[in-house]
């Protein structure tokens, strides 16, 4: 049995999925930005097997840069999720309706 396009497509739809279901139903903000780079790694696994599966460059060279672009919003993410604690003692997105301190 060879996998096939349709196959990677069957599980990125899966994690985008799932990742899909965490931002909707869950409230802390460390699940929600976890579900959210689970969104955005489905879509490379997408973008990588239309790549593939097409013999061109085109796609894996489109992830690189979204995955460099992704290093920095992890980076600049959790900065400000650890300030939000820090500030406020919580991590849950229902206690966090307003900015002012």
């Amino acid at each position: 049995m060879t996998v096939g396009l349709e196959h990677y497509l069957v599980v990125s739809a899966a994690l985008f999925a799932l990742g899909l279901f965490g931002v909707i139903a869950r409230r802390n903000l460390l699940i929600l930005y976890m579900s959210l780079e689970l969104m955005l790694n489905a879509a490379n696994l997408a973008l990588v097997a239309f790549s593939r599966f097409n013999q061109s460059l085109n796609g894996q060279v489109m992830v690189f840069f979204v995955i460099t672009v992704a290093a920095a919003e992890v980076a600049v993410g959790l900065a400000l999720i650890v300030a939000l604690y820090r500030t406020r003692r919580t991590a849950h997105v229902e206690d966090l309706t307003t900015l002012k301190l």
